[in-house]
């Protein structure tokens, strides 16, 4: 019996040609940065907002996708409905258990998809304040709950720490007898055992469908998702002179905690020049709540005897003071990017340190700012709306928007997101080219063995506690 059947589908930026899955396949869509996949889900989802031909196009009734862009689809709707200035406390969203019980579920159904998942935790918990893992277990976890023809799930690993990437694996080798699953990811390592079929999505073509081995095989599908380091651009020049510290940070007796819940406590940490750090730990431990503590987005910031590139918290220093010394990547950083702009205005708003420009670029800056959307390859897409860019693309931006001022620290949390093997491995070589240069320090958040490099030889641990939700340790990399 056939699910899918696709002849001559054509819009802006794909082109398919023909595309048929039965129902006792399991498919796996593999696509590179900017290749279309998640217009393709959208058609599938909601064909009636999209404006494409075809010959043929049959598909389930009801499709349901989770991935990164229905995450920022949700967190805006909860920004919309945000009643902060109404109410005597931060508003912070629903909380997870709304979310579910809007699916119509009975409670039986809720119970049960909640403990599959694991979490429990999450449900009193508001969405705003969830981690990107976090929010992507509970997406799935209500998808599933509205009982779709097909579910799509775009990059389900993306974000999870390394315990529940295993609890989601072994919860879709169950799913797919039940429910029909189709996967789309950027890396090769996402392909799960149990799948049958793969197609690759390349630039908006299907460049190849069939059975797994066959495609998997295939050296020039291979070589769409290698890295030659030896092949990696000349990097930018630096606009000004780098600005130096020693320390660059000093922590003291530093604990957050929210009401009487205690999330981590008694953090000392002293960062100096080149001490490259990468850190781990499960979801919603507090990863992105420390970096938020050192740029300064956090409210606890100043209570926690905190001094930045010589300035104590608190002292009078300005928020702005603080961030002309910082390039930052991150997922609250990608959400919060709504406002109007270009590609090649938000890699020059790095200079400025601000979410959109608000004044006029100099034509050296847009001629640096342009280097850095070639050295990235999306040079021809300098003048396209930001917010017209694949998610992967948008990514490559941002993380462009951190790196243009060679900053006296640069915070990376979970960077490669969303990226494909080969833009991920040509991010991590260019860190591993500027920590060559010695003029930027990095905290680099990342789930992935993989990606903890050799220049990280200092290692932020995130660990289960007792008197307190986390605790930190520091470990050396050898």
């Amino acid at each position: 019996m056939i699910l899918i059947d696709i002849r001559d589908l054509i819009t802006k930026r794909l082109s398919i040609s023909q595309w048929t899955i039965e129902t006792q396949q399991h498919w796996c869509l593999i696509g590179t940065t900017g290749s279309g996949k998640s217009q393709l889900a959208q058609i599938f989802q909601e064909p009636e907002k999209m404006v494409f031909q075809y010959q043929l196009f049959e598909r389930p009734p009801f499709c349901l996708c989770v991935g990164l862009e229905a995450q920022q689809a949700q967190l805006e709707a909860e920004l919309y409905n945000d009643d902060t200035d109404f109410m005597d406390q931060i508003d912070q969203g629903h909380t997870g258990m709304e979310l579910l019980e809007q699916t119509g579920a009975d409670s039986a159904a809720v119970s049960r998809v909640v403990q599959q998942f694991k979490i429990e935790d999450l449900m009193e918990k508001g969405f705003m304040v969830l981690s990107s893992g976090e929010t992507r277990k509970l997406l799935i976890a209500r998808a599933l709950l509205a009982n779709p023809d097909l579910l799509i799930l775009d990059e389900p690993f993306e974000g999870l720490d390394r315990v529940s990437s295993q609890s989601l694996e072994d919860f879709l080798v169950d799913l797919k007898e039940q429910q029909a699953v189709i996967m789309f990811v950027s890396q090769l390592q996402d392909v799960q055992e149990w799948h049958t079929h793969i197609g690759v999505l390349h630039k908006g073509q299907l460049i190849a469908q069939g059975e797994k081995d066959r495609v998997m095989s295939n050296d020039s599908i291979q070589t769409l998702f290698h890295f030659d380091s030896g092949t990696l651009s000349e990097l930018p020049s630096a606009l000004n002179a780098p600005v130096t510290f020693d320390p660059i940070l000093k922590i003291r007796n530093c604990t957050v905690h929210y009401d009487e819940v205690v999330q981590f406590q008694n953090l000392n940490w002293v960062l100096r020049p080149s001490e490259h750090t990468i850190i781990s730990g499960p979801n919603g431990s507090g990863k992105s709540t420390l970096l938020q503590l050192i740029t300064g987005d956090h409210p606890q910031c100043f209570n926690n005897g905190m001094t930045v590139f010589g300035y104590q918290r608190g002292s009078g220093e300005s928020i702005w003071d603080i961030k002309k010394h910082i390039g930052l990547v991150s997922g609250a950083l990608h959400q919060d990017y709504r406002v109007p702009g270009n590609a090649l205005t938000v890699v020059a708003s790095g200079l400025y340190d601000s979410i959109g420009l608000y004044r006029p670029v100099t034509e050296k800056e847009k001629r640096i700012s342009r280097q850095w959307l070639a050295f990235i390859d999306l040079e021809e897409k300098a003048s396209i709306a930001f917010r017209e860019l694949s998610w992967g693309e948008q990514r490559l931006v941002l993380i462009a928007r951190a790196l243009i001022k060679y900053p006296a620290l640069l915070i990376l949390d979970e960077p490669t997101l969303g990226l494909d093997d080969q833009n991920r491995l040509m991010v991590l070589a260019c860190l591993e080219r500027i920590a060559g240069m010695g003029v930027s320090t990095m905290l680099f958040v990342s789930h992935r063995q993989d990606e903890h490099l050799d220049i990280f030889r200092k290692h932020l641990v995130f660990e289960r506690g007792k008197e307190a939700l986390f605790t930190i340790t520091f470990r050396e990399e050898v």
